[in-house]
């Protein structure tokens, strides 16, 4: 089976404290190494989670708050000075590609490595990203200024067929293929094998969608809905939500109410303001209705598991 694994290296929100970094998580699907935001200290983080940051290759930004970007010029100067070649692709706001390249020309830094932009177009369900194991879609997110979060879709897997059935059957090498793809099987005496008593059970590709920055907004349901993994941020407790919505940021209880109406399997609330020295009680808010709620802690993985 392959890997669907969610490392988080930062979990504040606008500025660090003392124990958390700003928004920053990696991704492994399949060894693919997805990058997801970059805030200041996210190379530290790396080195700190001893992950090799040279396999990242593709980068996603959702929107250019500082908490979410401002690791990234120290990031892909490490690449350049540890000898990186390999291209990294960047999806993010248009913008970006300027705030860089300004950056690197009045430093006169010129990297031995191409970036390839992908700026957002900002449309829900939008294909950004796609090879033969993942796809990612956008979502527009609705924060203070545009901003988009991601959906990390597992593409499907060919189903098992054990080495029991195939000599049972005496099926032929060359046929193998077409069951795990969902054909049936003529035998030698001329009965046709369904395909469901020839393989085991189908397994049901996995989802993550990730929501940064974001009021209270039922409009994503449609898009994160079913996912395996919801993170959204929750940035206060619900008896500050005034000021939740002057930010255009969510509270833990609708962190909670997005993920109850989109009927996710497992809620992650992060991007914690630096006032909350004790995040428990955050938790505790969420969990009163929606049950399955986690916290996002910095060096702690989560494995995506299938159904």
């Amino acid at each position: 089976m392959q890997n669907f694994e969610l490392t988080i290296l930062g979990c504040s929100s606008a500025t660090p404290t003392s124990k958390r970094n700003p928004t920053a998580q990696l991704l492994n699907i399949a060894e693919r190494f997805f990058l997801i935001d970059c805030g200041e200290g996210t190379q530290i983080q790396l080195r700190k989670f001893k992950i090799k940051f040279q396999r990242i290759s593709n980068i996603f930004i959702s929107h250019l708050h500082g908490d979410h970007y401002l690791g990234l010029p120290g990031l892909l100067s490490s690449m350049h000075l540890l000898g990186r070649t390999e291209d990294v692709h960047l999806f993010c706001p248009a913008e970006l590609q300027e705030i860089l390249e300004v950056q690197y020309k009045h430093s006169q830094t010129y990297l031995n490595f191409n970036i390839i932009y992908h700026p957002h177009k900002y449309i829900n369900n939008d294909l950004i990203f796609e090879d033969e194991k993942v796809e990612v879609r956008s979502i527009v997110l609705n924060h203070r200024i545009p901003c988009c979060g991601f959906v990390f879709y597992e593409k499907p897997l060919l189903a098992n067929i054990s080495k029991e059935i195939i000599a049972y059957y005496k099926i032929p090498f060359h046929q193998i293929l077409n069951i795990k793809k969902g054909g049936d099987f003529t035998s030698e005496s001329g009965e046709l094998i369904p395909n469901e008593k020839l393989i085991t059970k189908k397994l049901i590709p996995r989802k993550y969608s990730y929501c940064s920055d974001t009021c209270y907004d039922e409009r994503i349901i449609e898009y994160i809905k079913h996912s395996d993994l919801l993170y959204h941020e929750a940035t206060f407790l619900s008896n500050m939500e005034e000021r939740a919505k002057e930010t255009f940021h969510s509270t833990a209880l609708q962190a909670a109410t997005i993920a109850d109406k989109s009927e996710v399997k497992l809620l992650m609330i992060g991007h914690f303001s630096a006032r909350y020295k004790d995040l428990q009680p955050l938790l505790e808010e969420a969990q009163t209705v929606f049950k399955n709620t986690v916290l996002a802690v910095e060096g702690e993985s989560t494995v995506i598991e299938y159904a």
